[in-house]
């Protein structure tokens, strides 16, 4: 079973951050307060269009052949998912 990184707090939804790593090799074990990457935030099907989208070059012609979608429908997430990484960046700043 795939675990999902959780995102929010459960409690009050604020978005959480990384306060410890750990290897499981070494037992080596690094605490801080780090922020998620960005991509890291977007829910899995948009980290997952990010993914689809780079294999196929950034060809939305290709991507609108994989999803069975059309070509404006493709386009039109690729900007809601700009629109919710600029979102991102604005709210990190």
């Amino acid at each position: 079973m795939n675990k999902k990184l959780p995102l929010s707090c459960p409690s009050c939804e604020n978005l959480l951050q990384v306060k410890q790593l750990y290897c499981d090799q070494c037992e080596t074990t690094v605490t801080g307060l780090y922020s998620l990457p960005i991509i890291s935030q977007l829910s899995m099907d948009e980290q997952k269009f990010i993914l689809d989208f780079v294999k196929t070059s950034g060809s939305l012609k290709d991507m609108a052949k994989k999803m069975k979608l059309s070509y404006p429908t493709v386009r039109n997430r690729l900007d809601d998912i700009i629109g919710a990484i600029e979102k991102l960046e604005a709210d990190g700043e």
